[in-house]
């Protein structure tokens, strides 16, 4: 497995490009859930979010805006081509990425080496990608995760939750384990943040923590 962080440029037209050209700051947005090409995030607006909350509902193909609190918004809407590009070849990304006009910023998993080659090619169709740092993934989930995040993520992954088109939904997955979906979201959510985090560590960071965790396993 491997971790790769991809710096895009936007060709085609959409709406978040619009939306942020003018701001200074990366935008952070925070992947929810992406299916049959429509992804639903979490937009941290902040101070924007009154302009954005109105000009989002004001789009017709935007199907769906929620606000969270003052500065964030719930959106669903088509995916402008790159999330379906990483999702179909097998990549996850990494909850928190950030756009900035037509400048895009993604964190992203992969199993192989020959995923992310697609995926670069998938994004070179609509605009201009480039690749910043490539890692291997050498995470222990063991080590990271509780029992029941394991097994839930686990479940997720052998049922084909992370597969495109996602063979399994969520509401059928929190079925099957027999837990609403609000604690499946929990439990995803928590199990992906721990090996992410973990995966772009610097390596200064990985020795530091391996070594905080053999000091409290010594005691």
């Amino acid at each position: 497995m491997f971790t790769a962080t991809l710096h895009f440029t936007q060709h085609r037209e959409c709406i978040l490009r619009r939306l942020t050209a003018d701001i200074s700051d990366p935008v952070p947005i925070e992947i929810e859930e992406i299916q049959n090409g429509v992804v639903t995030f979490v937009l941290q607006a902040g101070p924007h979010a009154d302009n954005f909350q109105a000009e989002l509902e004001a789009a017709d193909h935007v199907r769906h805006v929620k606000r969270l609190d003052d500065g964030n918004l719930l959106v669903t809407k088509p995916s402008c081509g790159a999330y379906s590009a990483i999702y179909k070849n097998h990549g996850t990304l990494r909850r928190s990425n950030t756009v900035s006009g037509r400048q895009r910023e993604y964190n992203v998993l992969v199993f192989q080496r020959a995923d992310l080659k697609n995926i670069l090619e998938d994004l070179e169709e609509f605009g201009t990608v480039t690749l910043g740092r490539l890692e291997e993934f050498r995470a222990n989930s063991d080590s990271l995760l509780t029992t029941r995040q394991h097994e839930v993520a686990s479940e997720a992954l052998a049922r084909g939750y992370y597969d495109w088109p996602r063979k399994i939904t969520n509401e059928e997955l929190a079925e099957e384990l027999e837990i609403s979906r609000a604690t499946l979201h929990e439990h995803l959510r928590k199990a992906e943040q721990a090996l992410l985090s973990s995966a772009l560590m610097n390596p200064h960071e990985r020795a530091t923590r391996d070594q905080y965790r053999q000091t409290t396993i010594e005691r």
